[in-house]
């Protein structure tokens, strides 16, 4: 087994400084120790899918949560969430867009592909920081999947 085959939460955000308030949020949170953050859309594919760099990894340990952000480089949000919904081995993986995208055309997208919130990212640290600690409380210690 591999440190990937460990990661229990998925952050793509290409944006450092967000991503270092979610991960300080899920850390206060107790919950960051098996997260991976990636860059861009098509190294979340890579991941999830076990290619390229991840090629080691087991397919059959998925993550419990992926937090996606919208606009990546490489492979959008939209795409990355249409080939995770669309694979059965991968469907069930609740997936949240974390976007500062409020736009009502991505909203419903991300619905019609199947994500399982969509929550527009708060400006204010503070808010943020609350928003991605609840979020991880709720997905990783509430929310039940299918074993």
């Amino acid at each position: 087994m591999t440190d990937y085959d460990k990661v229990e939460i998925i952050l793509v955000e290409d944006n450092p400084h967000d991503a270092e308030l979610a991960l300080r949020a899920l850390k206060k949170q107790g919950l960051a120790n098996n997260v991976q953050v990636l860059q861009d859309g098509a190294e979340a594919l890579d991941f999830v899918f076990c290619k390229a760099k991840y090629s080691n990894r087991e397919t059959c340990k998925l993550p419990k949560l992926i937090l996606l952000d919208l606009k990546l480089p490489k492979v959008d949000g939209l795409e990355v969430l249409r080939r995770i919904k669309s694979d059965p081995r991968t469907k069930a993986i609740p997936i949240v867009i974390l976007t500062s995208s409020q736009e009502e055309p991505d909203i419903a997208e991300s619905y019609h592909l199947g994500v399982n919130s969509y929550i527009v990212k708060p400006v204010d640290f503070d808010k943020f920081f609350e928003a991605v600690s609840n979020l991880g409380l709720y997905w990783m210690l509430l929310n039940k999947l299918p074993a």
